[in-house]
């Protein structure tokens, strides 16, 4: 038996408790470097925990999934925040799950625009990287470091995200 998940739109106060979205926000705009840039300043902060870790940047490629799609697995890191922001104008999906005990709940699937990214919190229950119509690179930041920063849990039943709204409704 598997169970049928929506496709929730992104929005800041609906991930609020996964952590934050990563747009372009007026009320945190201003100019530098002599009025030529425009700043969107502090969208999200990296939190990572340990000694001897650090901040590292990195590019994802994400292969496309195919849907519907049958999720099984979840994974965490418990000792740093991890922040996905796509480097092309495609949608894709961020999937998340309140922690129930110390296994993730039922899954949540936000549909991220291409001008969209994501901070997950550290040790918030999310899927690995969905890019959902073609291959596309993410801008990544994230722990890097001593200790054990991945938890990975695989449901006994799948969840199933049904296939994706049209691409005239993704963008």
């Amino acid at each position: 038996m598997s169970h049928l998940l929506s496709i929730e739109p992104l929005t800041k106060e609906a991930f609020a408790p996964f952590g934050s979205v990563i747009e372009a926000d007026p009320a945190s705009a201003r100019l530098i470097n002599g009025g030529n840039t425009q700043r969107f300043h502090a969208l999200a902060e990296a939190d990572i925990v340990g000694e001897g870790a650090r901040v590292i940047i990195n590019i994802f490629r994400g292969q496309p999934r195919s849907f519907p799609y049958r999720l099984t697995m979840m994974e965490r890191h418990p000792l740093g925040s991890q922040s996905f922001s796509p480097l092309q104008d495609r949608p894709w999906l961020a999937v998340v799950a309140a922690d129930e005990g110390g296994r993730p709940g039922r899954p949540r699937v936000f549909l991220a625009s291409g001008r969209q990214g994501v901070n997950y919190g550290r040790n918030v229950w999310h899927h690995p990287l969905m890019a959902v119509d073609a291959v596309c690179d993410f801008l990544v930041v994230d722990r890097d470091g001593p200790g054990d920063n991945l938890e990975e849990f695989f449901y006994e039943e799948p969840f199933v995200i049904p296939d994706l709204p049209s691409k005239e409704n993704v963008r």
